[in-house]
């Protein structure tokens, strides 16, 4: 288990982390959010080791981070971190060597591996030859080389197609399931529900939502209703705790304050004709993750 506790780190009299603290589990898929220069990168760097932090601490397993511990951590960074003018092969020996596995190790996982993503055939092409989605795996691939035991992803299905994000998805969940611990990061808030358990939303280096996401949906104020059929869009509009109502393809979205609101928009709906649709469901993840970001700004 990894855990970050009251962890703050300054770069002179900037404060980038600001009393940050979180756990995830073994087998858990942990989300840390936030916009360009909320502090992810930063506590990224503090968990690797590759920065420390000013006040804190941060163990995994019990035990402070230091070079026993980070050959079981995998990074998959924003930024390409590939040396193209190498094969995929000698990159996996050069970042596999580094983690102390041998190259028989090396190769028999890079096998494995080129064949789950399907590009086995580019195994002895160098990476500058390589489209930007299949760099992206292979990408993906050093950072799990290693068989790690903590595991960082910084968007990793950058460059991918729809195809692709699913062979990621597909060996993300392969290594949640085999107990590792994952931290995941992306602005796509959709990705983020697919994968998280629990998330922290940093704005500005300071934490501003923080727990279990199906309890913070659950506990977030704003519902939506959606409904499909033939409706009084300008009535359900003026409903009080109604905020606002969207249409695309046919089908409504209708943003309320809250559940009591529920019951005054099923009156008006019900006067409508071929209701197919009336669905009462949580707020998404972007929805809260743009309000609170968007209320912290404000302050």
């Amino acid at each position: 288990m990894l855990k970050v506790d009251h962890v703050t780190k300054y770069y002179d009299k900037l404060k980038a982390v600001d009393d940050l603290s979180f756990e995830v589990k073994d087998g858990e898929i942990f989300g840390l959010l936030g916009v360009n220069g909320a502090g992810k990168t930063t506590t990224f760097r503090m968990i690797t080791g590759l920065l420390d932090m000013t006040k804190g601490n941060i163990t995994f397993n019990d035990k402070k981070i230091d070079y026993s511990v980070t050959d079981k951590i995998g990074f998959l960074t924003e930024e390409r971190s590939l040396l193209t003018k190498l094969t995929v092969l000698e990159q996996a020996k050069l970042y596999g060597g580094l983690k102390g596995l041998t190259n028989e190790e090396i190769e028999k996982r890079l096998d494995k591996l080129l064949k789950k993503l399907e590009i086995e055939d580019y195994k002895n092409k160098k990476i500058k030859e390589l489209s930007k989605g299949n760099q992206q795996k292979v990408q993906l691939i050093m950072s799990i080389i290693n068989e790690p035991k903590l595991l960082i992803l910084d968007e990793p299905f950058s460059g991918l197609d729809p195809i692709n994000i699913e062979l990621f998805k597909e060996l993300i969940m392969d290594l949640k399931n085999k107990g590792t611990s994952i931290i995941f990061s992306s602005h796509r808030m959709d990705h983020v529900e697919y994968f998280c358990d629990s998330l922290v939303i940093l704005v500005k280096g300071k934490t501003v939502l923080k727990g279990n996401l199906k309890q913070i949906k659950e506990d977030y104020r704003k519902k939506n209703i959606v409904v499909e059929g033939n409706i009084d869009i300008d009535k359900i509009s003026k409903i009080k705790g109604v905020n606002k109502v969207e249409e695309n393809k046919g089908t409504y979205t209708i943003n309320i304050d809250d559940i009591s609101v529920n019951e005054k928009v099923f009156k008006e709906v019900a006067k409508g004709n071929n209701i197919t649709k009336y669905e009462l469901e949580d707020a998404s993840l972007n929805e809260i993750f743009i309000e609170k970001v968007g209320e912290s700004y404000e302050k």
